[in-house]
């Protein structure tokens, strides 16, 4: 392939598009942070407070992840043969129809493997303490923060789960710089911590902002596995948390849980 084929390439483009999404939509929220006292979950004190670690080095580990997930995507690319004009080794897809089929099994992929496998992870002490742990230290999760997590993570539930949900769905290069911009887009939207009024998120999936911030929270951490579009496998084992929300007189949302935990 000539240099100038493979920077025009679906092949880099499905790597590098998701990664400007994810700056460029958690920049959005950063930058609108301000004004949005009345929408969030936690306040900016509770922020500080309870998260263990820096958004610098939050921001240095999710630069370090994406780098890794491009070496990845590109050698996924070149194993199964894509060729660097759209038209990789698994077929171009002929009708919108077409393209939904292949989003919806990429989703229920993706949802599917991110259940097992973090909840696996989390109920395993050794697992917990040395890989898993590192997330959750964002107990108030930034926007930027929505993938920062130990390598060995990063690669095993989001590099796994985005290869599988390519090659069982079948789907393009051309067609998975859409599908992995909407995941990265819907994944960001879920560690946002903000709750803005029309979110069409928050409209048409019931895993949303609160459903996984429960998670985040401490007394959360062993329900709401489910990332990042539904919540089925948590209903289906029983690991579903539901909810209320209320509006706080000095502004912002409390989220109250409305069934009791169990203690392990």
């Amino acid at each position: 392939m000539a240099a100038a084929d493979f920077w025009l390439s679906d092949e880099l483009l499905s790597a590098l598009v998701p990664i400007a999404v994810y700056w460029v939509y958690a920049g959005i929220y950063t930058a609108i942070e301000p004004w949005c006292v009345n929408y969030r979950l936690h306040s900016k004190k509770e922020e500080d407070e309870l998260n263990l670690v820096s958004r610098a080095t939050v921001v240095k580990g999710v630069l370090l992840q994406q780098f890794l997930q491009v070496v990845a995507v590109l050698l996924l690319f070149q194993v199964t043969g894509g060729d660097g004009d759209g038209a990789s080794a698994v077929q171009q897809p002929s009708s919108y129809i077409d393209i939904a089929r292949r989003f919806v099994i990429a989703m229920v992929v993706m949802d599917t493997y991110h259940y097992f496998f973090h909840r696996f992870v989390l109920h395993n002490k050794y697992l917990y303490k040395h890989i898993h742990s590192q997330h959750h230290r964002l107990v108030v999760p930034y926007p930027f923060g929505a993938i920062y997590s130990h390598v060995i993570e990063a690669f095993l539930a989001d590099t796994v789960s985005s290869s599988l949900a390519l090659l069982i769905s079948g789907m393009s290069a051309r067609t998975s710089i859409f599908f992995f911009s909407f995941a990265t887009i819907k994944n960001v939207d879920d560690h946002c911590g903000v709750l803005l009024p029309g979110n069409p998120f928050h409209i048409f999936f019931q895993n949303t902002t609160v459903y996984h911030g429960i998670h985040h929270e401490l007394h959360g951490t062993k329900y709401n596995f489910s990332q990042p579009f539904f919540n089925i496998w948590d209903r289906i084992f029983g690991t579903h948390m539901p909810y209320s929300i209320e509006k706080k007189a000095e502004g912002g949302f409390q989220v109250r849980l409305t069934k009791d935990q169990k203690e392990d």
